[in-house]
């Protein structure tokens, strides 16, 4: 039975996804990427307009699943230093699953440099992340829970640490307990912006 439409731009979704996690960015082809979803080219063409275009939607898939899983420490967590705690053992358990690929973005956002479109489009993800942090830094400042601080310097303080240490665990993966570095890291990070609120 044919697929439907939407089943074929999946199917090729879920394919190249598979074989980005195996032979990176780079290394995997549209033609590659065709044959192992088993459509043509442009079948492939019909659905994306390039191999950047797959990746982003992946991309935006992979990020609306984080987004919903911090909403959801937001809504589950009595104050916003729970809340974050609780966001970075999201990340930690992250940096523990064998599919997290972070070489994997490294190698896009090498390529999308050369096309302002899809730079732009590629790091607006972490600027909405830098944004929400700072929103979240500020609402734990109004509610008492964070001393008098600049919200948006915490919230690049924050999001530096956490990319920082998604980066080092691919480097040396070996060197440390990458997961619980982070969670110390960032428990270091709210004792400063409590430490005049004890």
């Amino acid at each position: 039975m044919p697929r439907s439409r939407e089943d074929t731009r999946q199917h090729i979704l879920r394919n190249a996804e598979r074989l980005f996690a195996a032979g990176g960015y780079d290394a995997t082809g549209v033609a590659e990427i065709c044959r192992s979803a088993g459509v043509s080219k442009g079948a492939f063409y019909h659905h994306f307009a390039s191999k950047h275009e797959l990746f982003l939607e992946l991309l935006d898939t992979w990020l609306a699943a984080l987004d919903a899983s911090f909403a959801s420490a937001v809504q589950q967590a009595a104050d916003v230093p729970t809340a974050l705690r609780r966001m970075a053992d999201l990340v930690a358990e992250g940096i523990r699953r064998p599919e997290v690929r972070l070489g994997l973005f490294v190698e896009f956002w090498a390529h999308a440099q050369r096309d302002p479109l899809i730079w732009e489009r590629a790091v607006d993800p972490y600027r909405r992340y830098l944004t929400y942090f700072e929103r979240l830094i500020g609402q734990g400042i109004e509610q008492g829970d964070f001393r008098q601080a600049s919200p948006r310097v915490s919230a690049v303080l924050l999001t530096s640490t956490a990319l920082g240490m998604l980066m080092q665990a691919q480097f040396v993966p070996e060197d440390e307990e990458w997961g619980e570095t982070l969670r110390a890291t960032v428990g270091l990070l709210l004792d400063g912006l409590r430490e005049d609120r004890q």
